[in-house]
């Protein structure tokens, strides 16, 4: 087992999934930014870090057809799998680091609200990069959230990489186009204020 899946899971047989910082109740932001994409309903979705968020949950409930959650932890899957009972049934669910992921078709939506900016060693962004556009072709979107400037600079004790538009499009490259962004204001349920920034970009 990688170091880095080792913490994840360590971080999830440690904690209840209502008590990690990253816990959204209602996940406003990135259901909004997903409704813009204007996508059918029939469209592959893939959630990128999702683990134990609800944000399939809403998705299930505005009758998605085809969506996945990806994760590092399997822990953090298990319990989201519970929680949906037999809805589990109807998505794809992948225990892997994102670094070494191989989708098995294309998605037309690769959302990610708080994976990349834990990759601060360069070679791990670019095998990110790498997965995601193996994944996602032409005209596909890509919804990115990730600390922002002046935000936190650590979470769950590993430091992390703070962006903002410019940062991230250099880092993604030429093949994305930045369509739209957002700040958010993230209350954890410690009751601390963590500052994000969302992007929303389209693959040329």
């Amino acid at each position: 087992m990688s170091d880095r899946k080792n913490h994840w899971e360590n971080i999830y047989s440690e904690k209840s999934s209502l008590e990690v910082s990253w816990y959204q109740k209602e996940p406003t932001l990135s259901f909004k930014l997903i409704q813009n994409c204007q996508l059918e309903k029939s469209q592959a979705l893939i959630d990128i870090g999702g683990g134990a968020s609800l944000l399939v949950d809403h998705l299930l409930q505005q009758a998605y057809e085809q969506l996945a959650v990806l994760d590092i932890s399997a822990k953090a899957l298990e319990v989201a799998k519970q929680r949906l009972g037999a809805k589990a049934d109807s998505v794809e669910w992948f225990a892997s680091d994102v670094t070494e992921f191989v989708a098995p078709h294309p998605f037309a939506l690769w959302h990610d609200r708080a994976v990349f900016h834990f990759l601060t060693e360069a070679a791990d962004r670019q095998k990110y990069i790498a997965s995601l556009k193996a994944a996602l072709p032409t005209g596909g979107y890509l919804i990115l959230a990730a600390f922002a400037i002046g935000g936190p600079t650590m979470c769950s004790g590993l430091d992390i990489v703070q962006y903002d538009a410019e940062k991230i499009s250099h880092e993604l490259g030429d093949e994305f186009k930045l369509i739209e962004e957002g700040d958010e204001i993230h209350l954890t349920p410690a009751g601390k204020e963590q500052l994000f920034c969302c992007f929303r970009f389209v693959r040329k």
